[in-house]
């Protein structure tokens, strides 16, 4: 069968994925992107069936006219993609050319966040109360029905990207003045409280086949309005806790109209034990989550994924472990200078640690959550991550000049 995967670059994890896809038996691989074939490893380039390089990636014509050209190396029966802003032009890309995979209303509901509320709360499915807002009037006027806090977002966001917590009529006044809703709408929500998870899930011809669900030390959110806060993420081993939460996810995916895939929904337990939903994407999770699931099954999730949309089939070994990581940052932004405590750590955990890419000096590190590295550690017990995570973080500090 011949495939199509889109890439507009090549990022490291992006990479994973692709070459994951390029080892799934019986598929022959092609690849669209910006980047040129040229910046591909000889690993990966040797085992595609064609490349074809375009201007804009996420543009549904000029993909259309690249699986017509890449056809003439046999008719191509899947187009698919990683990236989550491709889910929508690769819809319309489908649509143009009679292809199976998740229709372009579909891929509307999981990628306008206003528009997935929407249809969740029509579901009568638990999510944050929200507003879409166009100008300041309608800000301030859902700012008094929502209450502060409250959460300001774009309606096409992805990774806690331009998300503010608004506490007052002050935070508001100084978000609408450096973000006017007139110039691009914004989506105000419901500050939800309690603990953040993620619930990550396979679905087959619309049927939940796989889940599995972490924990979030703390919310994305939190981390970045604090810059002395370095993020951690646990996959506990036991999911049987979680059935409640299996059931809503599955509603919330059949709702939004997933019928073969693998979906990232974001999820709140409320201090009273209730369930609400943060928000969706139709793709697989980022900040390293398909490596930890890997860990925790001990089973390569890329390939899973890969097997998933191109063959329509997935097999999950059991969860053997416990998983968790670490991400590893500095206080604000700026080139490291240095990282302290990493012997002590080694010491302490080495047995523990299955992966590590560890902050360097010189290496410029970002505003976001995922900071500047990251360590995977694993074990069959869940309180043994969490108790790892936390003196990872207390232990490893990154120095910024």
């Amino acid at each position: 069968m011949h495939a199509v995967y889109v890439a507009p670059f090549f990022l490291p994890a992006t990479l994973r994925f692709i070459e994951a896809a390029t080892r799934v038996p019986d598929v022959s691989l092609s690849l669209v992107s910006q980047d040129p074939e040229s910046a591909l490893p000889d690993s990966i380039r040797a085992r595609l069936a064609g490349h074809w390089r375009v201007d804009d990636a996420l543009s549904p014509a000029a993909l259309v006219g690249a699986v017509r050209a890449l056809s003439a190396r046999g008719p191509v029966r899947r187009l698919i993609a990683s990236l989550e802003q491709a889910q929508e032009p690769l819809a319309a890309a489908r649509a143009e050319l009679g292809l199976p995979g998740l229709s372009l209303d579909a891929a509307r509901n999981f990628r306008d966040k206003s528009r997935m509320k929407e249809v969740l709360a029509a579901a009568g499915l638990p999510c944050a109360g929200h507003r879409l807002v166009a100008d300041d009037a309608g800000a301030r006027a859902a700012a008094r029905e929502l209450g502060f806090p409250l959460v300001a977002k774009p309606p096409a966001g992805a990774g806690a990207a331009q998300t503010y917590r608004l506490d007052d009529e002050r935070m508001l006044a100084s978000y609408l003045a450096r973000h006017p809703p007139a110039r691009a709408p914004a989506l105000f929500e419901e500050f939800l409280s309690g603990e953040e998870h993620s619930f990550d899930a396979a679905l087959i011809d619309g049927r939940l086949v796989w889940y599995s669900v972490s924990r979030y030390r703390p919310a994305p959110l939190t981390v970045i309005e604090n810059p002395w806060i370095q993020w951690c993420v646990l996959l506990p081993r036991e999911l049987e806790p979680y059935s409640d939460v299996a059931h809503v996810g599955a509603r919330a995916l059949k709702a939004l109209g997933l019928k073969t895939g693998l979906a990232h929904l974001e999820w709140f337990r409320r201090p009273d034990g209730s369930i609400a939903i943060s928000e969706v994407a139709a793709r697989p999770p980022g900040a390293q989550f398909v490596t930890l699931i890997s860990y925790a099954h001990d089973q390569d999730f890329y390939q899973a994924w890969a097997r998933l949309m191109l063959t329509d089939s997935f097999a999950a070994a059991p969860r053997a472990y416990a998983a968790g990581a670490a991400y590893i940052r500095g206080m604000g932004t700026g080139r490291i200078r240095a990282v302290h405590g990493l012997d002590q750590a080694a010491r302490e955990l080495g047995n523990l640690v299955v992966e590590a890419e560890l902050p360097r000096p010189g290496q410029a590190q970002g505003a976001g959550y995922e900071g500047a590295g990251h360590v995977i550690v694993r074990a069959p017990e869940t309180a043994t991550v969490d108790a790892a995570l936390a003196r990872i973080v207390r232990l490893i500090r990154v120095e910024l000049a």
